[in-house]
């Protein structure tokens, strides 16, 4: 498809019409630390439902890992800590009593149409962009990833009001850009990706939902048959990278290397942070369910955040050649698997407890 930004700023006098004057929805906004679990849990805190985002990545079955080295992102291997874009938002709209509405577009000019339509029903709508083409971002922190989540709650002229969770406060962005954001090129492209919950059930079961949410990464994590997931996931990684020095040599595996620590602790919140967020979503599913099993789980998944840390932290060191005694690829790898070997026995853990209380 070939993007004209003409042709996706061009809307008619009849649908312009209904944004002729400021249009601002009350909506809540708040900053978290991952796009798509902080979009879900304010939409549905405009619900009703008082919702953190970090419950909102657990029942949303978040957590995630893998190395899939066939697919490329910036011609290097996309190593991911969370699920594919959308999976969340897919989870919740699993919950009975909840409906999602989800839309893509071929035309730039029908989809911001649409998304005016649904600002005039007073419906905020969350859309999926890349983050390059957002103007509001720094220009340091721009890059092509096309998985950007956000919330558009009104209308000022040409500018759309948006809810950026990434940021403190909201965020205005021209009509213009926002549109080249929704229909940016390249891997995960969002072809003008639009959603809004239309019922949310207040009352909706939350035991039900927490017990899906740790049911789902359970099997991703430790039961899935693909050797590039999960737990597998991990120790492959380790074995491939303890060899990238020679197979690849010195200055290329330095940058294979700093892919891994830019995709851990750069976008989203990466390895660490996924693994805390998900360790405070199973402390508050314990004080839900008064259940202090799920308190022991988290504290493992805490060490496991700890020590994918200082992965990080060793990885750095050796991609800017500040090695300090003990740094190597043999060590950054020994740390993945001990990290493997710990979300291994938490989510045994976790499974069996699923399979107690199911």
């Amino acid at each position: 498809m070939i993007y004209s930004p003409a042709a996706c700023c061009r809307l008619s006098t009849t649908q312009r019409l209904d944004m002729a004057e400021p249009l601002r929805i009350d909506f809540p906004h708040r900053q978290a630390a991952h796009c798509e679990s902080g979009v879900t849990a304010n939409l549905l805190s405009h619900q009703g439902i008082d919702m953190s985002e970090a419950t909102a990545f657990g029942m949303g079955g978040g957590l995630f890992f893998a190395y899939l080295p066939f697919i490329r992102l910036n011609h290097l291997p996309l190593v991911t800590y969370r699920g594919a874009a959308g999976c969340l938002l897919k989870q919740f709209s699993r919950i009975q009593g909840f409906t999602l509405v989800q839309q893509t577009f071929s035309d730039p000019e029908r989809a911001m149409a649409a998304l005016d339509r649904k600002l005039a029903d007073s419906v905020p709508v969350g859309l999926q962009t890349g983050v390059f083409w957002l103007p509001y971002f720094p220009k340091a922190l721009r890059f092509h990833f096309n998985a950007h989540n956000l919330v558009v709650y009104g209308k000022r002229g040409d500018d759309y009001l948006i809810s950026d969770p990434v940021f403190p406060e909201p965020v205005t962005c021209p009509a213009h850009d926002l549109a080249k954001a929704r229909f940016a090129a390249g891997a995960l492209a969002p072809k003008g990706k639009m959603y809004h919950f239309t019922h949310v059930d207040r009352a909706f079961d939350q035991r039900r939902a927490i017990v899906k949410g740790i049911e789902t990464v359970c099997r991703m994590m430790i039961a899935s048959p693909f050797p590039l997931i999960g737990i597998k996931g991990m120790r492959f990684l380790a074995g491939r990278l303890e060899r990238w020095p020679k197979r690849l040599g010195g200055e290329k595996a330095d940058l294979h290397l700093g892919h891994v620590v830019r995709m851990q602790e750069e976008i989203g919140t990466g390895g660490g942070g996924f693994r805390f967020m998900y360790a405070t979503f199973l402390q508050e599913s314990s004080l839900r369910l008064q259940d202090d099993r799920l308190n022991v789980c988290a504290t493992g998944l805490i060490e496991a955040g700890d020590r994918w840390r200082t992965f990080a932290a060793m990885a750095a060191r050796i991609c800017k050649k500040r090695e300090k005694p003990g740094d190597s690829y043999e060590s950054a790898a020994e740390h993945i698997r001990h990290c493997a070997t710990l979300e291994e026995q938490v989510f045994t853990s976790l499974q069996g407890w699923v399979r107690q209380v199911a």
